[in-house]
């Protein structure tokens, strides 16, 4: 059964999961429908929908601290050296129901010396599109145990994030010989990955 969490809340992955080994991060939401003017003029002359594409990105981190730069796990990386954490590639338009971006972890060949993975999205070119969360509804973060399919948790954004063009959705850490998840839901104005990447050094 799928837990539903609060921003800030923390759940175990591991304690109801005995054996837990690959999940699937999964990441979507809608774009919201623009407002239209009235009458017939209205219609024709509103602004056309642009598709909004949001990256999901994966940062280890070693004691809470980024190091090296091939632990950024992303749609140019697309597979981390340990082979613990794999993108499942980049959906430009995040259009259709379910997932729109994956990210799978392995999380018994996650090495050691990782303390927390954090689950990152940034809207490409947001600055120049002139794009943000705002324009985004529905938007969720979710982990499936993959051995079987089932959704473990969700995590559902509530807030306005107007103005905000990137967002971390929360970590899976190590605590006490167990993986937990965290509930973040923290909006930035950060214009790609290497500036949300920025945070962690």
């Amino acid at each position: 059964m799928s837990v539903s969490l609060q921003k800030g809340q923390k759940v175990s992955l591991s304690k109801d999961n005995p054996g837990l080994s690959r999940i699937v991060v999964g990441l979507g939401g809608d774009e919201a429908q623009p407002q239209r003017g009235g009458g017939i003029l209205g219609s024709l002359f509103s602004a056309p929908v642009q598709d909004i594409d949001c990256d999901a990105s994966a940062i280890l981190l070693q004691n809470g601290k980024f190091v090296n730069k091939g632990d950024v796990v992303y749609f140019g990386n697309l597979t981390h050296s340990s082979r613990a954490v794999q993108h499942m590639g980049d959906n430009l338009t995040g259009a259709g129901d379910g997932d729109d971006e994956q990210i799978v972890i392995d999380l018994q060949r996650v090495p050691q010396q990782y303390d927390r993975i954090v689950i990152v999205v940034n809207i490409y070119s947001a600055y120049h599109r002139r794009q943000h969360f705002g324009m985004i509804r529905n938007a969720f973060i979710r982990i499936v145990n993959a051995s079987n399919g089932q959704e473990m948790l969700r995590y559902n954004l509530t807030e306005n994030y107007s103005g905000m063009t990137a967002m971390v959705f929360g970590e899976i850490y190590r605590h006490n010989g167990e993986w937990k998840f965290n509930a973040i839901g923290a909006g930035t104005n950060d214009g790609s990955i290497s500036d949300l990447v920025k945070r962690y050094v």
